[in-house]
């Protein structure tokens, strides 16, 4: 019988293929890391085929000669990151513009100038940021050749990475899942597609953008020559919304932080359309059967990303688990503060022009300092969002983590601390992937509603409580206080 889920995780420096059993037990993994490109100050761009090939070919390999026991695909994916194919080819026409670059910023400014930020606000739950999807879009039309040859043409296909991916793996099916297109400035919290108004305030046509469809359900049908045999798509999710999912938060209230590339918390608000006073945002959790549940969201750029940046650009460690060793190594940080500006800030401050600061250095300051103060502005910025969700109303009485980063007990134990809350972990911390199997297990009638699926595959966690005096609490986020506005 066919009752097994293969989630697809496309992230932003990997792409994983999975395979879960309706207990919520992972069966396989397939993992090949995707290049990072580079090309000027503040952009990072991905090719668009290497993310299909790759992710095509750990399908493959986790499916491995059993396609027949796979029910139904799941996709997740890196959200904002933007890519311009042609329809009658099916082939790229620019790398991919990943949701860390910030190209757009004077775009984005000008736009502001011009008093649309309200407007865009109230419409899509989002900020002016070149953070989001649509001004990607623009800036492809208005630099790219072969962008802008296909859109003359009618030929020209934009869409995030799992609406390529779906277009790849069917015969040309050109859709998207409302939790991604909440993420584009091109969504009316409150419209069923795209908006006709905010298309024409960013400058993308309509004609070019996939149709918004639920997160679940029968929603497309991979090729037989991609596995053998005909297997539908029955999820389709961006990756936070996919972790709070995978979370278990699917009550009003209930909140999650992904620590990976980025640092992402949602809190779920159920059917109420978030608006934010303290520059949050408002975005899609999931849409069943044309009914939305909504979440507000916190986003910052840097957290797993900080750690590799001391690892590939400083050389100061081999990889990232030595970072927990080193931060238990000594009893605080010498007073070094990391300030993980490397890609502007975003939540509550989103500042594309701040640099990252790295402040309070001495001659006693050292790897194991720079590593713990690296560990440490992990909970410094989560501290800033939770001021942020207070202040909105949304307060935490518990937060739940989960990502790669999130494995690091120190780190755990440090966000209780500078948080004062308790902070429960997961056993199995791939939340975002077990989301996706979620939603696609529902979506392909494996189990009845979401809530039965949660409660069939989540599994157990561990719980870290506060233990930090006041006083020290304090003073560190004075000191970070102070770091801040430097950057």
């Amino acid at each position: 019988m066919a009752d097994r889920i293969l989630v697809l995780d496309a992230g932003t420096t990997s792409t994983r293929a999975m395979v879960f059993a309706p207990d919520g037990t992972l069966e396989g993994v397939a993992q090949q890391e995707i290049t990072q490109h580079y090309p000027e100050p503040g952009w990072v761009e991905h090719d668009a085929s290497e993310i299909w090939d790759k992710t095509l070919a750990c399908a493959c390999e986790v499916v491995g000669g059993d396609a027949g026991r796979i029910a139904a695909i799941g996709i997740t994916n890196q959200r904002e990151t933007v890519i311009a194919w042609d329809k009658t080819t099916g082939e790229p026409l620019a790398r991919a513009i990943v949701w860390q670059d910030r190209r757009t910023a004077d775009f984005c400014a000008g736009l502001k100038d011009y008093g649309y930020e309200e407007t865009v606000q109230k419409r899509t739950g989002l900020l002016l940021d070149p953070y989001f999807s649509g001004t990607k879009m623009r800036w492809m039309l208005d630099h790219c050749d072969a962008v802008r040859e296909a859109e003359q043409a009618g030929t020209l296909a934009f869409g995030t990475v799992e609406s390529w991916l779906v277009y790849k793996l069917s015969d040309g099916t050109h859709v998207t899942d409302a939790s991604n297109a909440s993420r584009t400035l091109l969504l009316a919290l409150d419209g069923e597609q795209f908006d006709e108004g905010l298309c024409e305030i960013i400058g993308v046509p309509r004609a070019t953008l996939p149709d918004v469809v639920d997160t679940h359900g029968r929603i497309a049908v991979a090729r037989p020559d991609c596995f053998g045999r005909e297997i539908p798509i029955c999820g389709l999710v961006g990756d936070q919304q996919s972790a709070t999912i995978g979370q278990g938060c699917l009550s009003f209230g209930e909140t999650k932080a992904t620590y990976g590339t980025g640092a992402f918390v949602l809190t779920n608000k159920g059917q109420e359309i978030p608006r934010s006073a303290n520059r949050l945002l408002g975005t899609v959790l999931y849409q069943e059967k044309g009914v939305r549940t909504y979440a507000i969201e916190g986003a910052c750029f840097v957290a797993g990303s900080l750690v590799q940046y001391l690892r590939d650009q400083l050389g100061l460690i081999g990889n990232a688990a030595e970072t927990e060793a080193l931060a238990r190594s000594i009893p605080d940080s010498g007073e070094v503060v990391i300030v993980p500006a490397l890609a502007g800030l975003g939540a509550p401050h989103w500042r594309p022009d701040a640099r990252g600061v790295i402040s309070g250095l001495s001659f006693a300051s050292g790897k194991a300092q720079l590593a713990r103060a690296a560990l440490e502005a992990m909970a410094h910025q989560t501290h800033d969002l939770a001021s942020a969700f207070a202040a909105d109303g949304a307060p935490w009485s518990r937060l739940r983590i989960d990502g790669g980063m999130s494995a690091n007990n120190w780190m755990a134990q440090d966000l209780a601390d500078i948080l004062d809350i308790e902070v429960e972990r997961p056993d199995f911390v791939e939340t975002t992937a077990l989301g996706a199997a979620i939603l696609a297990s529902v979506g392909a009638g494996i189990h009845p509603s979401l809530a039965a699926a949660a409660q069939a595959m989540r599994g157990s966690s561990t719980c870290f409580v506060a233990k930090m005096d006041e006083d020290v609490r304090r003073d560190r986020l004075a000191r970070y206080a102070r770091a801040l506005s430097a950057a």
